[in-house]
């Protein structure tokens, strides 16, 4: 029997500039890009914009966090020459997870309209979660051709030229927050941004030992980088997530929690940067955090893992599986709480409401995720330092098998 040949991709023509490529990523991708997201980004370019670029994860201490985007910014480039018909090399000028809080939007533009972005060919946004069920408005809409109107749906990908073939718009957000990762691409080699990236990897990752326990601990950027403006008031970005998955930080111990009660009011921000616990309610955990950023990515790990760790625990309770959980303990304490300047109710009405967090918290599921977080930090670091000398002698980030020798 004779077997249909399989139908090749698409290609642009003059009318068709853009592409949709629904379920481009995994759900599983799109809550591990949150992940990073929400733990380690800073205000953004925009008003009402939260962003992580791949320059800053490298200059916080997050290097190993890349790897989650190079299979991502490779298959993407693919999908765009192959859709294009590109005849010519294009390298990637900007990668970054974006985040459209409540208020945001943006009119009508192409994405080269300024002298110093006539260097953009091609757009890509992917879509890490739902409109309708985690924000409201937020449609991505262009002037001319089809689709006229993208609605996010988490995992799909939209690809487009750059230029006034794709002039579009972004709807207010009116509530909860849009998340995308967004690359431009560029024709010009010397605004590739991958021989810079890998420049400082080289002197910040390949300065630790493999062994090094501390290597993927985050290392906070300048407090104002995490300062989200509104109208005349705002709050810490570090602060509002903690405090929106209903946790605080907490002193990390009472004689820190008598001494930062006197703290000048000008800078308690500067206790972020410094060793701290946290808290939910009258409970703080025991374990010491390296500081605030620390703390952030464990929390949001715990979140990223909840049904995993439910399971594990429902297991355990039915007498399938025993869990060995690390002993750190809990106490009880009121006293704690650091003095931070947050306006946790602008953080609530920007950020909205995690659909995920519920209100009673398993603390053995934080103790079982916190050995989790260090398993998967210290994977990546060791990945890292496989990969590195190879991306370094081309110049560029590609998918590398780990378990394959290296030059």
């Amino acid at each position: 029997m004779a077997i249909a040949a399989a139908s090749p991709p698409p290609t642009a023509t003059e009318d068709n500039v853009r592409l949709l490529l629904p379920g481009f990523l995994s759900p599983e991708t799109c809550k591990e890009l949150e992940f990073v997201h929400r733990s380690c980004g800073t205000a953004g370019y925009r008003p009402s914009v939260v962003s992580t670029s791949l320059p800053h994860l490298a200059a916080t201490g997050c290097g190993h966090l890349l790897l989650p985007f190079v299979p991502i910014r490779e298959r993407l480039r693919d999908a765009v020459e192959s859709f294009f018909s590109c005849h010519f090399d294009l390298f990637v000028e900007f990668t970054g997870l974006v985040s459209w809080c409540k208020g945001s939007s943006i009119g009508w533009h192409s994405d080269d309209n300024k002298p110093y972005l006539r260097q953009r060919a091609f757009t890509a946004v992917c879509y890490l979660n739902n409109h309708g069920k985690d924000f409201k408005g937020g449609l991505l809409k262009f002037q001319d051709g089809e689709p006229s109107t993208v609605i996010p749906v988490a995992g799909d990908a939209v690809i487009y030229t750059a230029d006034n073939r794709n002039v579009h718009c972004v709807d207010e957000v009116t509530e909860g927050e849009r998340l995308t990762l967004t690359l431009w691409f560029t024709r010009d080699s010397s605004l590739d941004e991958d021989p810079k990236l890998l420049s400082f990897l080289s002197q910040t990752s390949l300065s630790y030992e493999p062994a090094d326990q501390n290597s993927y601990i985050p290392l906070p950027a300048s407090d104002n980088m995490y300062w989200f403006s509104y109208d005349q008031s705002g709050f810490d970005i570090r602060c509002a997530r903690i405090h929106i998955l209903g946790f605080s930080f907490r002193a990390s111990s009472d004689e820190d929690s008598k001494s930062t009660s006197g703290a000048p009011a000008d800078d308690p921000i500067e206790l972020l940067g410094k060793p701290l616990r946290i808290g939910r309610a009258d409970d703080v955990f025991g374990k010491i955090f390296a500081n605030s950023l620390h703390a952030l990515q464990v929390v949001q790990f715990y979140y990223w893992k909840a049904p995993e760790l439910a399971a594990r625990r429902n297991q355990t309770t039915g007498g399938s599986e025993t869990v060995c959980y690390p002993t750190i303990q809990v106490q009880q304490s009121s006293g704690m709480e650091l003095p931070l300047p947050c306006n946790h109710g602008l953080a609530q009405t920007i950020f909205g409401s995690y659909s995920n967090v519920d209100s009673v918290i398993e603390w053995d599921d934080v103790v079982l995720a916190l050995a989790m977080w260090e398993n998967y930090s210290e994977e990546l670091k060791r990945k890292l330092l496989i990969f590195l000398p190879n991306w370094l002698s081309n110049g560029t980030f590609f998918v590398l098998d780990p378990s394959e020798p290296t030059q």
